[in-house]
C-alpha cells in the first residue's frame, strides 16, 4: 500500500511539474507555431515519465497519462492532442508494450466522442470548467480500457475489483480537476497583467498628449501675444526688437521641447565608435562654456589619461550636454562646473559636480522619469534620454545631492580593452 502511494504522488509530481513553465509558454501567445510546440513539449514530458513509472493495481498496470492528454484536449487545440496521441503510442512501442495497434482503435473512440463536446469548453465558467476536466479524463481512461480490454478478450478484470479500479480513475479525474483550476487561475493572472499593460500604455499615450498640447501651449501663447504687441503703431525699434527676441526665444523653446519628445518616441539609428572619453569630456566643456560664462558659472576640468568606451559617440555627446546644461541652470547665482575623468580597474569613473541648488532624495528618486523636472520650464524628457542613453552604453548612473550644497552625477563605463 506504502508503495502505491509513493509512486501515485511520484506521478502527481510529474503531472504537476510542467505548472512551472506555463506562464512563460502564455506569453509565446502571439507566436502562433512556437506557443503550439511548448505547449506539446511540456505535456509530452509529462506523459513520457508517468508512462516510465506507472502504478500496478490489482494485476494492471496504471499511470497518469490521462490527465496530460486531457489538458491538450482543453488547451492545447487539435494539433497538440494529435501530436499528443501520436507520441503515446510511439512510446508505448518503444517501451515494448503488445498490441500497439489495439490500443490505438482503443483510443479512437475517446478523440472523437471529446472532440464532439470541447468546442464550446472556452465559454463554460471555472466550476464547469473543472467538472469538465474531471469528466473527460475519466472517460478518457474508462473508455480506452474497457475497449482495450474487451478488443484481448479480458473485459473481466474490470469486474473482479471494481472498487480500487472506480477510486483510481476517480483520482485522476480530480487531479485533472485541480490542474484545470490552477491553469485557469494562471490564465487570469496573464490577462489581468496584460491588461494592466494596456491600460498603462493608454496613460502613457494620453499624458504625452496633454504634455505636447500642455508644453508646447504655453511658448505659442507668448509668441502670440508680443505678436500682436508688434503690430502697435509707434512701437520704438528697441522695443521691438526686445519683442522679436523674446518670440524667437520662445519659439527655440518649443522646438527643444519637440525634440525631445521625438528623441524619446522614434530614436535616431546608433552609429557604434571607440570613444576615448577624455576627448569627448574636454569637447563637451568647451561647448558649455559659453552658456556657462552666461549665467556666472566656472567649468574645472580634472582629467587623467585616455579612457576608451563604446558607444554611439553624438549621442553621449548630447548626454553629456543635457547633464551639464541643468547642472549650470541649477546654479542661478553662479557656481563651479567641475567634470572630472579617471580610471578604476576596469572602469572609467566620470564624474560631474554643481555647487547648486541641490535635490532632495524624493526628488532624485523622480529625476530621470517622464514629465518630471525641477525645472518650472522643463518636461523632465530631456534628463530621461540622457539617462537613457548612458544605460544603453552598459554605463551606469549615480546622484548624489544635498538641498542648498550641490549635485554630483557618477557616471561609470566599462573600458575597452586594448
Amino acid at each position: 500500500m506504502i508503495n502505491h502511494y509513493k509512486d501515485f504522488l511520484l506521478n502527481v509530481f510529474f503531472i504537476f511539474f510542467p505548472l512551472v513553465f506555463y506562464p512563460y509558454i502564455l506569453k509565446t501567445k502571439r507566436r502562433v507555431f512556437l506557443h503550439r510546440l511548448l505547449k506539446y513539449l511540456v505535456l509530452s514530458v509529462a506523459l513520457i515519465t508517468t508512462m516510465s513509472f506507472p502504478v500496478q493495481v490489482y494485476g494492471l498496470v496504471y499511470d497518469f497519462r490521462s490527465i496530460p492528454l486531457t489538458i491538450s484536449f482543453l488547451y492545447g487545440g487539435p494539433h497538440v492532442t494529435i501530436l499528443l496521441y501520436l507520441t503515446l503510442i510511439l512510446y508505448r512501442f518503444v517501451m515494448g508494450n503488445p498490441n500497439n495497434l489495439l490500443y490505438l482503435c482503443s483510443l479512437l473512440p475517446s478523440f472523437f466522442i471529446i472532440s464532439l463536446f470541447i468546442k464550446r469548453y472556452s465559454y463554460y465558467n471555472l466550476k464547469i470548467k473543472v467538472a469538465f476536466a474531471v469528466l473527460i479524463c475519466t472517460l478518457i481512461k474508462l473508455m480506452t480500457v474497457s475497449t482495450y480490454l474487451a478488443l484481448n478478450h479480458r473485459l473481466h478484470v474490470l469486474f473482479d475489483n471494481p472498487l480500487p479500479l472506480l477510486q483510481t480513475y476517480l483520482l485522476q479525474g480530480l487531479i485533472a480537476g485541480v490542474y484545470v483550476y490552477l491553469l485557469e487561475y494562471v490564465n487570469k493572472y496573464f490577462i489581468m497583467q496584460e491588461e494592466i499593460i494596456a491600460s498603462e500604455k493608454i496613460k502613457i499615450v494620453s499624458d504625452i498628449a496633454a504634455s505636447v498640447a500642455h508644453e508646447i501651449r504655453n511658448p505659442l501663447t507668448s509668441v502670440r501675444g508680443f505678436i500682436q504687441l508688434l503690430g502697435k503703431d509707434g512701437l520704438p525699434a528697441q522695443t521691438r526688437g526686445y519683442y522679436q527676441k523674446i518670440c524667437l526665444e520662445e519659439l527655440d523653446r518649443a522646438q527643444n521641447i519637440i525634440s525631445d519628445y521625438l528623441s524619446l518616441a522614434k530614436p535616431d539609428p546608433e552609429y557604434i565608435d571607440r570613444i576615448n572619453l577624455k576627448e569627448e569630456v574636454e569637447y563637451v566643456s568647451h561647448i558649455l562654456l559659453t552658456y556657462a560664462n552666461y549665467n556666472n558659472v566656472a567649468i574645472n576640468t580634472i582629467l587623467f589619461e585616455a579612457a576608451y568606451v563604446q558607444g554611439d559617440r553624438q549621442k553621449l555627446r548630447q548626454a553629456l550636454i543635457n547633464i551639464g546644461k541643468n547642472a549650470i541652470e541649477a546654479m542661478p547665482n553662479g557656481g563651479i562646473l567641475k567634470f572630472s575623468l579617471e580610471k578604476v580597474n576596469d572602469t572609467a569613473l566620470l564624474t560631474i559636480t554643481d555647487t547648486g541648488v541641490g535635490m532632495t532624495m524624493e526628488q532624485i528618486k523622480r529625476l530621470g522619469t517622464p514629465y518630471y523636472s525641477t525645472k518650472e520650464k522643463g518636461t523632465g524628457l530631456g534628463t530621461m534620454v540622457s539617462f537613457g542613453i548612458i544605460k544603453k552604453m552598459q554605463g551606469n548612473i549615480e546622484i548624489i545631492s544635498e538641498p542648498g550644497v550641490g549635485t554630483e552625477y557618477l557616471i561609470t563605463f566599462t573600458i575597452l580593452s586594448a
